[in-house]
């Protein structure tokens, strides 16, 4: 799947169309893989009228012929259902070298309508509400023009679908999944048999970093180079006013006693304490306390963390101290590069141990 930065990007690229109406495009989507594949199902290209392309699948052979087959779909108006298998694409299968298999949708988006599902998405990653969206995209085996369904909750946002019955029976199998990984399914339909993409889709992972530290400063490129929106917390408003912080951060002063009404926090944030003050650092790791946060950090030597760690006011907090990852930094930007894999390898529920010890999947 797109991951939330990846969505934005194609979101922008998609109103570039609506205010260009006389450009085309199309849109190819994974709808399903099948071994060692370079993204998942879900994961979406915008292939532009000149061949230019936007949210690259792989870069390589695949996407060279996907690109091919995009600019006929937008020359014949008509959405196309690619399969990569031994029965078919054979060879750009073998070139790929990964021995997975895969299925595309490629939709031609000739008209405004043709996404019209992208406002629904782009206001809820800005409300940073979790969706549910489904896809159909096929009946009786055959492509046709996709139908969308976007709901949240009990709430439906948008519906081109269109059949109450369908409808009801895609909502109760998105309900009954254990994975928040996409995935295809068919299902009954009055016209036949339908192939729809069911996908959940979250607002994009948000850091707040607390201090000015240099090892703050390093961290937040490399957040903002990763799609995530970046608050920067300081209690001394001199120190929000340094010449090298990346433009566009959002910056606020506050105290520990000020910071979560000041800062918004959900499930979907990460915050890592960092200012080199100690009392300072256990005074917002304490106001942090029940904050609703999918990962807490303390940067610190294990001295330091133990002192922590043995105050009163932080027992049983659940806190990633020393932050980060042990790859052996020592610079700034050795150890915001260490905090970063750590973070990511706990939103995504990984263990940050090397991939050649590792027989799962890699994505």
């Amino acid at each position: 799947m797109n991951s939330a930065h990846e969505l934005g990007i194609l979101i922008g690229a998609l109103r570039q169309l609506h205010r260009d109406a006389s450009s085309k495009a199309a849109l190819a989507t994974l709808t399903r893989t099948r071994g060692s594949t370079f993204r998942r199902p879900g994961t979406r290209m915008l292939v532009l009228g000149d061949g230019q392309v936007v949210c690259e699948l792989s870069g390589g052979c695949p996407q060279r012929d996907i690109v091919a087959r995009a600019l006929n779909v937008m020359a014949d108006g008509k959405p196309s259902l690619v399969r990569y298998n031994a029965e078919s694409g054979l060879d750009v299968l073998i070139e790929m070298g990964c021995g997975g298999e895969l299925e595309v949708l490629i939709e031609p988006l000739l008209a405004i309508c043709d996404t019209d599902f992208i406002d629904t998405l782009s206001r809820c990653l800005h409300e940073r509400r979790t969706i549910h969206m489904a896809t159909l995209f096929a009946i009786d085996d055959t492509v046709t023009t996709p139908r969308r369904l976007v709901w949240n909750g009990a709430d439906v946002l948008h519906d081109t679908i269109d059949d109450a019955s369908l409808v009801q029976n895609i909502r109760v199998h998105a309900s009954s999944l254990t994975s928040r990984r996409a995935s295809s399914l068919r299902l009954p339909f009055a016209q036949g048999t339908t192939d729809v993409l069911l996908e959940i889709i979250a607002p994009p992972h948000a850091l707040v970093v607390i201090g000015s530290s240099a090892a703050a400063r390093a961290l937040l490129p490399l957040a903002n180079a990763l799609g995530w929106p970046t608050t920067l917390v300081d209690s001394d408003p001199a120190r929000l006013r340094i010449a090298d912080l990346p433009n566009g951060l959002n910056t606020i002063c506050a105290s520990p006693q000020q910071l979560l009404r000041a800062v918004p926090l959900d499930a979907h944030s990460s915050v890592v304490v960092m200012t080199h003050n100690l009392e300072y650092d256990m005074a917002y790791l304490h106001a942090l306390r029940h904050a609703p946060v999918a990962y807490l950090g303390a940067l610190g030597s294990r001295e330091r963390v133990a002192r922590m760690r043995a105050t009163p006011t932080l027992n049983g907090l659940n806190v990633h101290a020393p932050a980060g990852l042990d790859i052996g930094s020592e610079t700034p930007e050795e150890i915001a590069l260490a905090i970063a894999a750590e973070i990511m390898a706990v939103i995504n529920h990984r263990s940050g141990t090397p991939l050649r010890d590792n027989d799962g999947a890699i994505h």
